[in-house]
């Protein structure tokens, strides 16, 4: 394999919704690096995840869910690009211009009490927007990890675009409650390549073999080309 997988996780989420994801992807052989983003601005989440990818010694693949596509836009040594229900920012958009968030999403955001403007997602209507396809207990556990988000990340602009130069896969999510999946089949076009599942918008919580079946795949096919 290449450089293994970076995986890039969304707005108020945590590496930790990736686990059983990482954990299929290194039972072959894979590394795998989960950067911890809520860095306060998309500038400083792309520079984490640039420095998870500059450390390692070959090119990764990497793969970014929801506002996480944003990010994975701006790094430069991926191998591969994937975006889960993701935005792919053009020159001078940002996700929140992008658009299409769902009513369930946006009424299920809480506004925080203090004056920074952090928010945080209602657990109830969270768990039917982000894991409505997850069993109960699965369900839980990914809402219990949730964390309040800070402002301002989803307005940010990628100072790089690289879906532009690099190979990418897009995956469209059918049963997506968050992002409808018109706007995600329009950001698609934008990709090398297109897959759609009959998914919620969360299929490393509810259908991780999926995620971890595509990575093998476009690493294997990056290491048959090299």
């Amino acid at each position: 394999m290449r450089g293994g997988a970076v995986l890039v996780h969304g707005l108020y989420h945590r590496p930790g919704h990736f686990a059983a994801v990482a954990d299929g992807l290194r039972a072959r052989g894979i590394k795998v690096v989960v950067p911890e983003l809520h860095r306060g601005s998309l500038a400083a989440d792309t520079a984490a995840v640039q420095a998870a990818v500059d450390a390692l010694d070959r090119q990764p693949l990497l793969l970014g869910h929801s506002y996480g596509g944003s990010v994975i836009t701006g790094v430069r040594g991926a191998c591969h690009l994937v975006y889960l229900s993701a935005f792919v920012p053009d020159v001078g958009e940002s996700a929140a211009a992008l658009g299409g968030a769902s009513a369930q999403l946006r009424d299920a955001v809480v506004p925080g009490e203090g004056p920074d403007g952090t928010t945080h997602l209602d657990p109830g209507r969270a768990a039917d927007v982000l894991y409505d396809d997850c069993p109960g207990p699965l369900a839980a556990r990914a809402v219990g990890l949730l964390r309040p988000q800070a402002p301002g990340c989803g307005r940010g602009v990628p100072v790089h675009h690289s879906w532009k130069l690099t190979p990418s896969t897009y995956v469209v999510r059918a049963g997506d409650r968050a992002i409808d999946p018109a706007p995600q089949r329009a950001l698609a076009a934008r990709c090398t390549g297109v897959r759609e599942w009959p998914t919620g918008h969360s299929p490393f919580v509810s259908r991780p073999a999926l995620v971890v079946d595509l990575v093998a795949e476009l690493l294997g096919a990056v290491s048959s080309r090299t």
